[in-house]
């Protein structure tokens, strides 16, 4: 099974994260370590839920427009 282009991953690792906010993997682990991002472990890897990062994106723009 695989996703199709069209299809959100469920979560995503740091580096995803980074990549998609184009920061660091350091910016996206400090964004985590002061509650920015909330987070959760699987399989041992620190990995970021897609509704968490939607929320933090959209939160950004309502700072932005406030």
């Amino acid at each position: 099974m695989t996703l199709s282009t069209l299809e959100k991953p469920r979560f995503y690792f740091v580096g995803e994260v980074a990549t998609e906010l184009r920061r660091s993997e350091a910016a996206v682990r400090w964004l985590i370590h002061t509650g920015r991002i909330k987070t959760g472990k699987l399989g041992g890897r620190t990995v970021i839920a897609a509704a968490e990062l939607d929320r933090f994106i959209e939160e950004a723009f309502n700072a932005a427009d406030a």
